[in-house]
């Protein structure tokens, strides 16, 4: 099963895109159609599709994208968990927002 490492970037400015404009929704079918024609979703593209539900106030989102990255064990930066924590914040998830603040690496 080989990935297509060479068009991750154009996904990632895509998801970027998404985040920039507020359409989480499209962040996260941008993320479906990477790993349908097996492109590696990596860091970059879940941080910025984290980031776009975070502009959505779509927390319960955010932090399932999160709990993917570590079922496939992409690492998670301190960007991924900021986004996440800002996704509760904007939605008044304060302990959920303290949990994801005390595992940030």
């Amino acid at each position: 099963e080989s990935k297509v490492e060479s068009t991750t970037p154009p996904f990632c400015a895509a998801i970027s895109a998404c985040e920039k404009a507020g359409v989480w929704k499209k962040a996260l079918q941008l993320l479906s159609v990477m790993e349908q024609n097996k492109v590696e979703v990596d860091t970059v593209a879940c941080s910025a599709a984290i980031s776009s539900c975070a502009i959505g106030a779509e927390w319960a989102q955010a932090l399932q994208l999160l709990d993917v990255m570590a079922c496939k064990v992409v690492e998670m930066s301190k960007v991924s968990y900021a986004a996440a924590i800002s996704a509760c914040e904007k939605h008044g998830e304060w302990e959920k927002a303290d949990k994801l603040f005390s595992l940030m690496p």
